[in-house]
Order: structure tokens, then C-alpha cells, then sequence
């Protein structure tokens, strides 16, 4: 589902599918394949997908890049939001890594699957793309870019050139503006024989694992989330928000900590964390009785007090039912860009908070008050556990969440 906070905008052809790929009508699809997470990056260049068998799928635009502070003329910035208008962004496979394995964890007599629970894109210096992944259990920062390939169609051996610097000094000759003479002009016809037998350069990507944040988290992860910072980042599980430096893989800090002495007192779990788009210091996170906290950590080492809650007044002062814990349950939270609003999403609604209102949100968008009177048949079929993402545009004036379709509800 789309929401527009101005206008309605022009309709969007969508298209529901759980696996990227073309698939024959009678083809079954593998639960490997399914998608499990997925995220643009800041500029919209990009696309980064996890999926159930472990695997981390990128895509590009197809046609220009939106890289901030790049000099385009006039006409072609024209050109382009002709373009814009007039068709939908498409994106083409770029490459795919396998970044987490099944494993097994002897000590708990545990199964860790190899299921993507959340990509992250982190700053991007030097042209590189860095990516954060995780499973349940293991984070891991990847490394993504461009090689240049040059492959060789032929190759004589030169009685001058020994093999092994065959390559060295084809790059060499190539590279100079004016090549040397010499006085028998061996080399230099050599040289001119040998670029006809080069291919055509080509590019390869590459990625590689820069580092892995392992056992920090006892319950499995539910989120990560980078800070604007470049240099951090947190974790979260049910109980505890780990902070962690890009640069350290075996060290963490604990700033959040709601496991009580005595497990029978536990009376909600953290369900998702996110990071403040501007100021590094502010940490929003939500819970399972429906509570945003936000965070300042420079008051305490352990953030154990907040710094503004944002709660429903309506519905806390509205009549309950059994459900009522259950369905008021926040699965997401998302910061607009602008920092000043926050999107939560529940069972039942996809509200928008001004974080300096801390009663009231600023809008209520009711996604499944038609199944208001099946809670009951939910419940038994454990349906009102489900748990929906939600995601804010980069202008800020749409927002996006998950649902049932219609005809199925």
C-alpha cells in the first residue's frame, strides 16, 4: 500500500512478487528464492535484496545515476524529468553474493538459518558500495565494487619479452602518449600487434566480506540500522540494542537493556531500532505494547531512560479487548529524511508522528480495519502475530507498508 501526504498522484501499475527472476506459470517456487529484506540506498541508484537461502541481490537504474552534487546541464536535467514523467524508474541485475550460510550452534542446540532478516546500506567512499547484512544470529559488512577486466583473444610468445612480463610490458607501451623508438623496432610493432588481440575491456564486480559481528545478540536480530555518523551502528534483539564501530568486529557496547532479573516480570520486548537521519546522539526504538522511545545517548552509558515517549493517547484511554495488547504491537519504525517525523506501523495502522508531539500522531492511515472483526479467526490461525515493514520516499510525501490482499482477507 502508498500513501500521499498531498495529492493524490498519478496510479502506479503495482505487481506482487516474492521472488525476483522469470518463471514458467507452472514453475514452483523454492523457499530459497523467496525475498526476505530489501533496500534502496540514499540516492535510489541502487537496490540491495536478501532472500531466504542467504544470498544479497543487487540492482542498478537502468540510464542515469542520481549521484548528489554531480554537474548536470540544464537541458539533460530537463531531459531526464521528461523522461521521469513519462515512465517508472527500472532497475537491472548488477550481481549477487551468497553472504550467509546455515549453521549450527552446538551449545544451544540450535539451528541458525541462513534467512536474510535485514540489509544496510552504509557511506559509500571512493566509488565502493558497502552493505550490511544479517541473519539471526551474525552481521556482516560486505564490500561491493567495480574491477576493470581485460581479456587477452591470443597471445605469441616474444623472444624479447620474457611470459611472465608479457602483460607489464603490453601495459606499459599502451600507457604512453608518444612510445618510445628503439633501434630495431621490435618492440614497438609488438606492441601495436598486441592491442589488436585484446578483447574489449569489460567490468566485473566484485564483493568481498570486510568484517563479521558475531555472538553479540542471545535473542535473534530483528534490526540494524546505520548512523549518520559513517562510523556506527546498532543491533537490536528483543531485549537488548547493541552499538557497534564499523571498524571493530569484536567489540560491542550495550545501550539498551529491558531484561529484567527475573524473566516471569518481562512485560514487553523491543520489536525495532533506527538510528536519527541527523544527529548521531538520538536513537528511536520501538516495543511491543506499542510505546516509540526516544533515546539521547549522551545522558548515560546505558540508555535506560528516555527521552520522550511517543504514545497514543486515544487508544490507550479507548475501550480494550483481549486483542488490544496484541494488535498494538509496533512491528516497524522509519525516520523521514527531515528528522522530524517518524512512521510506526502496527497491526492495524500505519501512523505518522511529529516526534515533538509525543500524544497524538500527526496522521492515522488504517490499513486493516476490515479485519477488525476477525481478530478472533487471526488469532487462532496466528495471523495477528504477522509483522509488516514500512518505508518513507526520500521527499518524504510517501510512505509504503505491507498488507493482505483483499481478496484473501
Amino acid at each position: 500500500m502508498i500513501f500521499n501526504r498531498e495529492e493524490a498522484s498519478a496510479s502506479l501499475e503495482w505487481k506482487c512478487s516474492q521472488a525476483f527472476g522469470e518463471r514458467n506459470p507452472d514453475e514452483e517456487l523454492q523457499d530459497v528464492d523467496i525475498v526476505s529484506a530489501i533496500e534502496f540506498d540514499k540516492t535510489g541508484d541502487y537496490l540491495a535484496v536478501g532472500d531466504r537461502g542467504g544470498r544479497v541481490i543487487l540492482f542498478e537504474t537502468v540510464g542515469g545515476k542520481n549521484t548528489p552534487n554531480q554537474h548536470i546541464s540544464r537541458s539533460e536535467l530537463e531531459k531526464r524529468m521528461d523522461f521521469t514523467s513519462a515512465s517508472h524508474p527500472e532497475y537491472r541485475y548488477k550481481t549477487e553474493f551468497q553472504s550467509h550460510e546455515p549453521e549450527f550452534d552446538y551449545l544451544k542446540s540450535l539451528e541458525i538459518e541462513e534467512k536474510i532478516n535485514r540489509v544496510r546500506w552504509c557511506a559509500a567512499p571512493n566509488g565502493s558500495m558497502f552493505i550490511l547484512s544479517t541473519n539471526d544470529k551474525t552481521i556482516k559488512l560486505w564490500k561491493v565494487r567495480d574491477q576493470k577486466v581485460k581479456k587477452i583473444k591470443e597471445m605469441d610468445h616474444f623472444p624479447f619479452v620474457s611470459s611472465e612480463n608479457t602483460l607489464l610490458a603490453e601495459k606499459n607501451f599502451m600507457n604512453e602518449h608518444n612510445p618510445p623508438s628503439f633501434a630495431h623496432g621490435y618492440h614497438l610493432e609488438w606492441t601495436e600487434n598486441m592491442a589488436t588481440k585484446i578483447a574489449n575491456v569489460g567490468n566485473c564486480v566484485h564483493a568481498r566480506c570486510q568484517k563479521v559481528y558475531p555472538h553479540a545478540h542471545d535473542f535473534n536480530i530483528n534490526s540494524i540500522s546505520n548512523n549518520s555518523d559513517c562510523e556506527t551502528f546498532v543491533s537490536a534483539d528483543d531485549l537488548r540494542i547493541n552499538l557497534w564501530n564499523l571498524e571493530i568486529s569484536d567489540q560491542c557496547f550495550n545501550i539498551v537493556d529491558m531484561k529484567p532479573s527475573n524473566m516471569d516480570d518481562l512485560t514487553e520486548v523491543i520489536t525495532s531500532a533506527e538510528f536519527h537521519p541527523i544527529y548521531c546522539n538520538l536513537l528511536a526504538y520501538s516495543s511491543s505494547r506499542g510505546f516509540v522511545r526516544l533515546v539521547d545517548m549522551r545522558q548515560s552509558a546505558l540508555c535506560d531512560h528516555s527521552a520522550r515517549i511517543l504514545r497514543d493517547a486515544a487508544e490507550s484511554h479507548g475501550s480494550k479487548s483481549f486483542f488490544t495488547e496484541i494488535i498494538a504491537s509496533i512491528s516497524d519504525i522509519k525516520f523521514a529524511n527531515d528528522g522530524q517525523h517518524l512512521l510506526s506501523r502496527d497491526y492495524m495502522n500505519l501512523k505518522l508522528w511529529d516526534i515533538r508531539m509525543d500524544s497524538t500522531p500527526v496522521a492515522t492511515f488504517k490499513i486493516h480495519e476490515h479485519l477488525r472483526p476477525k481478530l478472533c479467526d487471526l488469532y487462532n490461525n496466528d495471523s495477528i502475530f504477522d509483522k509488516f515493514e514500512c518505508s518513507v520516499s526520500g521527499d518524504g510525501l510517501h510512505f509504503a507498508t505491507g498488507s493482505y490482499r483483499r481478496d484473501n482477507s
